[in-house]
């Protein structure tokens, strides 16, 4: 396997992140979370086994409680109150990691990225490779101490079910689903009840993982691009990312940044949002090209 090629804004291997293990500006995330039905608890797995020196992240508490959907963006002032407590302040360099590998990181970056904080990158391979490699892992909790953290919202990282209409309608842009090809088809039921089957008219399907290498890791650019244009994707348009509910669609969105594509966008409340609402329309079966013009 060819090696990470580390961009601390981005992606870092874990060769990168162990040479740099004791920098006091350095801040490790673990943000591992799970569907439901996979019977895993990222918090409990953390409390038994994490990277030295890193926080967990809970994704579903540092969220918008307001919203009725899963893990929704917080609030600026409450992404900032939740990681100044958690001692992540304004001049640090973030590297974060889940223990499925390459999954929920990246949506965490993406949190980051979306709160105007850009010294944020994914490990690659995560909780897995790390451990695989035999590098250090510990129960011991890390010492917290608040530090001063601002945040800048940037609003045109995200889009919702409006834009997304309006995309659809206009044909702007290419919306790009990372959930499994049986989901997206419409012939496997979603993991959340109460979902329709089948995806947004006109996207593409490209499973997040078909951008991973067999050890987990990031494909190289030459691959990202095969895996984009292999799934009918044209990369000289706007992309809007999406999945079930905003977690996998940030694989995408990282795999985007390290071709240095940057005119995507994340539907922050996916099919959670869109397959909820029965005026909103819906397609089943692969997708197709349009044939029009």
């Amino acid at each position: 396997m060819s090696e990470t090629a580390d961009d601390p804004r981005t992606l870092v291997s874990t060769r990168w992140l162990a040479e740099r293990l004791k920098d006091p500006d350095l801040r490790i995330l673990d943000a591992s979370w799970y569907l439901p039905d996979t019977g895993r608890d990222g918090r409990a797995e953390y409390e038994t086994a994490h990277i030295p020196g890193a926080r967990f992240f809970d994704i579903d508490e540092i969220s918008d409680h307001r919203s009725g959907l899963p893990h929704m963006a917080p609030p600026p002032e409450k992404f900032v109150s939740r990681l100044r407590a958690m001692g992540v302040g304004d001049g640090h360099r973030v590297v974060v990691y889940d223990g499925a590998g390459l999954f929920s990181a990246a949506r965490v970056r993406w949190l980051f990225k979306l709160m105007g904080f850009d010294e944020v990158a994914v490990l690659d391979g995560g909780l897995p490779k790390w451990r695989a490699e035999g590098r250090p892992l510990t129960a011991e909790p890390t010492v917290l101490r608040d530090r001063h953290l601002t945040a800048s919202l940037r609003r045109d990282m995200a889009v919702d079910a409006t834009e997304v209409a309006r995309a659809v309608k206009l044909g702007s842009h290419v919306i790009v689903d990372a959930r499994a090809a049986a989901r997206f088809v419409g012939g496997a039921p979603e993991p959340r009840a109460g979902l329709r089957s089948g995806h947004i008219p006109g996207s593409r399907n490209l499973f997040f993982r078909d951008l991973l290498r067999t050890d987990g890791t990031l494909k190289n650019e030459a691959g990202i691009r095969a895996a984009f244009e292999g799934a009918g994707v044209d990369l000289d348009r706007p992309v809007i990312t999406t999945c079930g509910s905003g977690v996998t669609a940030a694989v995408l969105s990282l795999a985007l940044e390290r071709i240095g594509k940057s005119d995507h966008r994340l539907y922050d409340g996916s099919w959670s949002e869109w397959g909820m609402f029965p005026d909103l329309p819906v397609e089943t079966g692969p997708a197709q090209d349009n044939l029009e013009g």
